[in-house]
């Protein structure tokens, strides 16, 4: 390695190409031109956070009135990313299923290193190798019984989602410090495949997560010229889109889309990690409490704000605006329960075709003819940059709090399904099906962060109970002993540590921000 690079992790020899001195040393090179602008960037994230828990709520900014007022537009996409009407997401690090999503017949695919990936380093390792062998058109996958998978002629657009800024990568260090994981997600992707996606007649594209605030869009904008000027690529090749999920964020998205304006932009309403976003960030005010995560709908206020707000600021500045994800998923085990979920999937998208949205994300394959067609039905031609719906979205619309119970029901869903999830994350799968509905580390956020917001606010339930500490740990007591009786003798020990996580995550005092930065120390 070159000096101050430092490889912590074992790898396989298949991985060799893609930790190649010189791509690391790129990586290297990122870490070190924008590390101490993110870290300060982590620092303002502390500071705003402690102004609200004072009781500064936040509002749309002054200091940057004259970014809205202004006339302009972002870059226009390439081809293949004008229609849009069907994004499926998927984890990067399996292989059959990063095949099988660009063969699904979605418009765009969204490999994910993110919220739906375990970030194990061989998950992660190996979702770069899928990623370097699907931009050449090479990736092939043969199963256990002998048949072989590769890409169709055509295929989806592909599209990368790294790391958020706030996740490190502990098995690569420069300088004696972790590299922060977008670095490295990006890096590496971008190092190794950006000139063979170039070539294939696409380009490096990407999902950019987590953002809240435009400074954080402007690090991002300033990463990407740094890197396509490194590797003598035209600036303005990269595509990103950036997925609002953070309430702050809401407040600042055309300011956001300024600053990647010379990248062609889109936004996408990352509705769960938004609704998660918003526990989180009022996780100190007893008044801004949830209702049971089941009543937080689409059809709740503060989210059909953002909703509107989101495709007004895109159609005006002639960028996409893309639809969130519905967690419902095809049933084959229930045929009821099957036809009632594909219902559910269908009022949802109508919903969001009526909005103005260009299109937006499935997580299954069997979702995509259903969605395609609501989005055929709804506009000819590409996309509906065209349409400016009129609305007024103000600062109390998008903080309007949901109305709705709590319920004992409630309370044992998301303690049965934050255990599900992440016994399952700590064993490798970043996205999982529970209960009919399809789970990432954004659903189980939701989840978790309602127990503590109602355990730390003594939330009273519909039988008249309040949530206490001694209820919390004897419900969970009880639904994991159900799971652990479900799980039986092919338990490998996951749902302990889920267990223990869990408590952790709903007893600290203090509102922990992601789980995943404690949880990262149950993967290898």
């Amino acid at each position: 390695m070159s000096a101050g690079i430092e490889l912590l992790g074992k790898a396989a020899p298949e991985f060799d190409g893609i930790l190649s001195q010189e791509a690391l040393s790129f990586v290297a090179g990122l870490a070190r031109e924008f590390e101490p602008r993110r870290r300060e960037l982590m620092a303002a994230r502390v500071r705003r956070q402690s102004e609200i828990d004072s009781g500064q709520m936040p509002g749309f900014l002054t200091e940057t009135s004259n970014i809205r007022q202004q006339d302009w537009r972002v870059a226009p996409a390439p081809k293949d990313l004008l229609n849009r009407r069907v994004e499926l997401t998927g984890p990067s690090s399996n292989r059959r299923m990063v095949i099988n999503a660009l063969n699904s017949g979605a418009q765009v695919y969204m490999t994910d290193f993110e919220d739906a990936h375990s970030p194990s380093w061989t998950q992660t390792l190996m979702g770069q190798l899928n990623v370097h062998d699907a931009a050449r058109r090479t990736i092939t996958d043969v199963s256990p019984d002998g048949r072989h998978y590769k890409l169709n002629d055509e295929t989806a657009t592909l599209c990368v989602r790294p790391r958020g800024f706030h996740l490190m990568e502990r098995k690569l260090m420069v300088d004696g410090q972790p590299v922060a994981g977008s670095f490295f997600d990006f890096g590496l992707s971008f190092f190794h495949n950006a000139r063979a996606l170039m070539e294939q007649g696409t380009g490096p594209y990407y999902y950019l997560p987590k953002l809240q605030s435009y400074l954080e869009a402007r690090l991002w904008n300033d990463v990407f010229n740094f890197a396509q000027d490194r590797l003598d690529i035209p600036r303005g090749t990269i595509c990103c889109t950036v997925l609002i999920e953070h309430i702050l964020a809401a407040f600042e998205m055309e300011e956001i889309l300024y600053e990647l304006r010379d990248h062609p932009t889109g936004l996408n309403l990352g509705r769960w990690d938004y609704i998660f976003s918003f526990i989180k960030t009022f996780s100190e005010r007893p008044d801004m409490t949830f209702p049971d995560r089941a009543q937080v709908t689409m059809a709740t206020h503060f989210l059909t704000a953002a909703a509107q707000a989101l495709v007004y600021v895109c159609h005006k500045r002639g960028a996409h605006a893309l639809g969130g994800m519905s967690a419902y998923i095809p049933r084959r085990d229930d045929q009821e329960a099957n036809e009632k979920a594909m219902a559910q999937v269908k009022q949802d998208k109508e919903r969001e075709a009526a909005q103005g949205f260009d299109g937006a994300w499935v997580a299954h394959p069997g979702l995509i003819p259903p969605v395609l067609e609501v989005f055929q039905s709804a506009f000819q031609g590409d996309n509906q940059l065209t349409h400016l719906p009129e609305v007024q979205v103000t600062a109390q619309d998008l903080l309007q709090v949901p109305q709705g119970d709590t319920t004992e029901e409630g309370l044992r869903s998301n303690i049965s399904v934050t255990l599900q999830y992440v016994d399952a994350w700590i064993q490798g799968s970043g996205a999982v099906a529970i209960y009919g509905l399809m789970e990432d580390t954004a659903t189980a956020e939701i989840s978790r962060s309602q127990l503590w917001q109602w355990v730390h606010h003594g939330v009273t339930l519909t039988d008249g109970r309040k949530v206490t500490e001694s209820i919390y740990l004897d419900i969970r007591a009880e639904e994991a002993s159900k799971l652990m009786e479900a799980h039986g003798q092919d338990n490998p020990g996951a749902l302990d540590k889920a267990v223990e996580l869990l408590d952790y995550l709903v007893l600290a005092p203090k509102f922990i921000e992601f789980l995943t930065i404690p949880g990262i120390r149950y993967l290898d």
